[in-house]
């Protein structure tokens, strides 16, 4: 699943490619994935336009567009992509270099592959930019709504996350994949996170000592670090060991399974021990 270092990865792309090429098609026509919009709606308003920015908070990006007629001045309607659980960003030049940016692990050649895409821009100069989403979780919307998103992972500072992270009673796993309080951390990068802060993902928040918040605020800057410059959240430390019968990277003790917020997770079952470092 794309998180925030795949998602960056994507806006990236956007930023460097697809910016400033008029738009003269669109494809909306899977009303799941552009709902509430009615297939057609995104077309009139973003046709003719093109894209001026690529923008950022968590796993969603939001572009803005440029005036009637593809002019470069802002005034157009911001465009909303999550990315959802498999979907990736992928940009046609118009010498039909292709680029792409999202979920890690790339779709397989076979003849099927075009009923995958999802939603397309079309450029004037004979390029595109299309979102492929082979499980149709991916969403695009005008005007997202970015204040129902917490800081972002990235940019979070030591104050905003022990005021996020400690309060309530709720296991601190499920704290953290709560986008609302801090947006861009998912299922792979908590469990990277808590690992390398050895701190258990069933503690309540209310439990967490100083020093394991501490510890959970500097491993979360260390993991995104790595994670970006490694290419994703699943090229983490303890990644490959979260199967059964898997044993922990650092200290060989058997990795334990449990389900923490709904989500599948795994821990030490040596140094990630429930209520250590208890105050």
């Amino acid at each position: 699943m794309p998180e925030l270092p795949e998602v960056e990865i994507a806006r990236r792309l956007i930023a460097d490619r697809a910016l400033h090429r008029r738009i003269v098609d669109v494809g909306d026509s899977d009303g799941y994935v552009v709902r509430p919009h009615p297939p057609g709606e995104l077309r009139n308003a973003l046709t003719g336009r093109s894209l001026t920015a690529a923008h950022r908070r968590g796993k969603t990006i939001w572009l803005e567009t440029s005036g009637p007629g593809g002019v470069a001045t802002p005034g157009g309607p911001e465009l909303g992509v999550h990315l959802g659980m498999s979907g990736r960003i992928v940009v046609t030049r118009p010498d039909g270099s292709v680029a792409e940016g999202g979920d890690p692990y790339r779709y397989r050649a076979r003849p099927d592959q075009a009923r995958w895409s999802r939603f397309a821009l079309t450029f004037a100069d004979g390029g595109s930019l299309a979102l492929l989403d082979p499980r149709r979780l991916g969403r695009v919307r005008l005007s997202p709504d970015i204040g129902a998103l917490g800081p972002d992972a990235a940019q979070v500072t030591p104050a905003e996350f022990r005021a996020l992270i400690t309060k309530g009673t709720i296991a601190v796993k499920a704290r953290l994949l709560d986008q609302s309080k801090i947006a861009g951390i998912g299922n792979l990068l908590a469990d990277e996170i808590f690992w390398q802060a050895k701190v258990s993902p069933l503690a309540r928040v209310d439990s967490l000592s100083a020093a394991q918040v501490s510890r959970l605020y500097r491993a979360l800057k260390s993991v995104l670090e790595a994670a970006s410059a490694g290419g994703g959240a699943h090229t983490g430390a303890v990644i490959a060991a979260r199967h059964a019968g898997g044993t922990c990277p650092r200290d060989g003790a058997p990795m334990v399974h449990g389900i923490v917020g709904g989500r599948s997770t795994w821990w030490c079952s040596r140094e990630q021990v429930l209520g250590a470092d208890r105050p």
